[in-house]
């Protein structure tokens, strides 16, 4: 496969993620109260986790694969970018990798594991709802808050960061365009720190909405990519 191609095949990943992660995330908002809902126990999560059905299962299982397109997203900025900075956007290509399978292992709790205690959930006793929840906190904790966010999110932030800082050294776009997702990148290694103090929580608010938009807009920058003109001599 051509270079030209891969880096387009990663700029669509970025645009289409983006799309499809707005749409699923604005799914769970409506029928799970996502993610304002993360923070209940066990009692009130898992009932309202299995009411919303199989469309809700899917909706979660659909939302663990979506991390996959950090892979052609880090192979196409690679092979875009790498002629700058190469040892940055190795890298970078390495972060995408460990972003896809950490927020892949957070998130597929939800349609899985968290599916079937909240199936148990239903007929357990209350010494029995005890011990799911037990479970079911201690996989937040560790899938979820240590794996999927703090890790995941701390790997595509690096994505972004080595990125963009490459972009803005490469001069092919508008110095702008570096410099926002630069913004986004650092906004995005603050808000990682959520759950651990509340101070960076708007940041952390700031960065849900930002980010989708540099997704697209770093897409885009891939999908216009043209490779450099050779001269032979």
């Amino acid at each position: 496969m051509k270079s030209i191609t891969i880096v387009r095949l990663g700029g669509l990943a970025l645009v289409l993620g983006a799309i499809a992660f707005l749409a699923v995330f604005s799914f769970l908002a409506a029928r799970f109260d996502y993610p304002a809902i993360l923070d209940g126990p066990a009692n009130t999560v898992l009932p309202r986790l299995l009411a919303t059905g199989t469309p809700g299962r899917a909706a979660w299982a659909l939302y663990a694969f979506l991390p996959l397109i950090w892979l052609p997203a880090g192979v196409g900025a690679y092979c875009a970018l790498r002629r700058f900075s190469s040892g940055a956007m190795l890298l970078a290509l390495q972060c995408a990798a460990l972003a896809a399978i950490s927020m892949m292992l957070g998130l597929m709790r939800w349609p899985s594991v968290h599916w079937h205690l909240a199936q148990l959930h239903l007929a357990a006793t209350a010494e029995q709802q005890q011990v799911i929840g037990a479970v079911f906190d201690g996989l937040n904790t560790y899938l979820g808050n240590y794996i999927g966010e703090f890790l995941g999110e701390l790997s595509f932030s690096m994505f972004f960061l080595l990125s963009s800082w490459t972009l803005l050294r490469s001069r092919t776009t508008p110095a702008w365009v570096a410099v926002f997702g630069l913004a986004v990148a650092a906004s995005g290694l603050v808000g990682m720190f959520r759950n651990i103090t509340g101070v960076v929580a708007l940041v952390a608010a700031v960065n849900n909405y930002l980010l989708p938009l540099w997704m697209i807009g770093f897409g885009v920058v891939l999908l216009r990519h043209r490779q450099p003109d050779v001269t032979t001599p």
